[in-house]
């Protein structure tokens, strides 16, 4: 029988200095703030400026990550870096940001599941650090959502903002770390929440930037009832899975994707409102990093204590979710 489990060891995050609040939005496009805030729970974000990429980003996070976990990069034998908007198309953001590091001895590749990469991420890591095949593993969520919005669109633009969260996963005490992890995905939901343009099928040509095809398209209220059902049965079946009820959860730190999704996801796992984390406020959707991005917040603030049983849900383009829950 295996004696260990994968915890997380250290957390950190990083954003633009550049922020972009629902006032700035009033003077862009047909919208106000009490239409924002109403629907999405959001007043500002963060937007980087001309000049700044998603792997920046995403070493400043990971080196906090690094320190707060006591390792070497060196040490690290695995780097998986979950992003829609990567550096470049070749090669991956991950094998940037190792060479960033200084984490020559880690293998290093992109994960690309929308919101729920970073728990795809952990998922993927968590039996590979159990079993034995590697001690460490950095996982991050890195995201320059703002360079893929249409600022004419009102429905998308004032959703989404950028940053980026990570965390070492690295071999904990058996009774800790994860308990228990699941994913899944559904591509028929693609044209839901999709950008068709840019890639093999459709390319980038003069027709499809003129057609903004390589921007964010989304159909809100079909996204909220998958997301919501979704989000709501995968952390039912984890609980499930670790012999948990909701009642232990003390912490539940769910995507940020939209303040009423949050709150209905709360109310149908009937976690206390209390336990329910959103910044959701401050930070808009962030995709992958919006959940390492709340977990060090939560673990900076003191919110997160030794013992503590958290929950991690996510639900993304693709359709992608996946619930996580472990004893800190």
């Amino acid at each position: 029988m295996n004696s260990v489990n994968a915890g997380i060891l250290g957390t950190g995050h990083s954003y633009p200095e550049g922020v972009l609040t629902n006032a700035d939005l009033e003077k862009m496009v047909d919208t106000s703030d009490e239409w924002i805030t109403t629907r999405t729970g959001i007043k500002q974000r963060r937007k980087a400026a001309a000049g700044e990429y998603t792997s920046q980003f995403a070493v400043r996070a990971s080196q906090e990550a690094i320190a707060r976990a006591g390792i070497d990069p060196m040490e690290i034998d695995l780097i998986l870096c979950a992003t829609v908007t990567p550096d470049q198309i070749l090669p991956s953001t991950a094998c940037l940001i190792q060479a960033e590091l200084g984490a020559n001895k880690a293998a290093a590749m992109d994960i690309v599941a929308a919101c729920s990469g970073f728990l795809y991420g952990l998922t993927m890591a968590n039996p590979m650090i159990r079993g034995g095949q590697i001690k460490y593993a950095l996982i991050i969520g890195a995201e320059l959502l703002t360079r893929y919005v249409d600022y004419t669109d009102r429905s998308t633009c004032v959703i989404f903002g950028d940053g980026a969260g990570a965390a070492i996963l690295g071999p904990v005490d058996r009774d800790h770390g994860i308990l228990a992890a699941q994913i899944r995905s559904d591509g028929r939901y693609e044209e839901q929440l999709y950008a068709p343009g840019g890639g093999t099928k459709a390319g980038f040509t003069a027709e499809t930037i003129a057609r903004g095809d390589h921007f964010f398209k989304m159909k809100g209220n079909e996204v909220f009832k998958v997301a919501v059902r979704s989000m709501t049965e995968i952390s039912k079946n984890v609980l499930c899975e670790a012999g948990l009820k909701t009642e232990d959860v003390d912490l539940f730190i769910p995507h940020q994707a939209n303040q009423r999704i949050t709150d209905s996801v709360g109310n149908s796992l009937n976690v206390d409102a209390s336990k329910v984390f959103s910044n959701i406020a401050q930070h808009g959707n962030t995709s992958s990093a919006s959940i390492p991005i709340g977990l060090d917040e939560c673990v900076e603030s003191g919110r997160i204590k030794k013992d503590d049983i958290v929950l991690l849900s996510s639900f993304g383009g693709g359709f992608t979710w996946g619930s996580v829950v472990m004893r800190w």
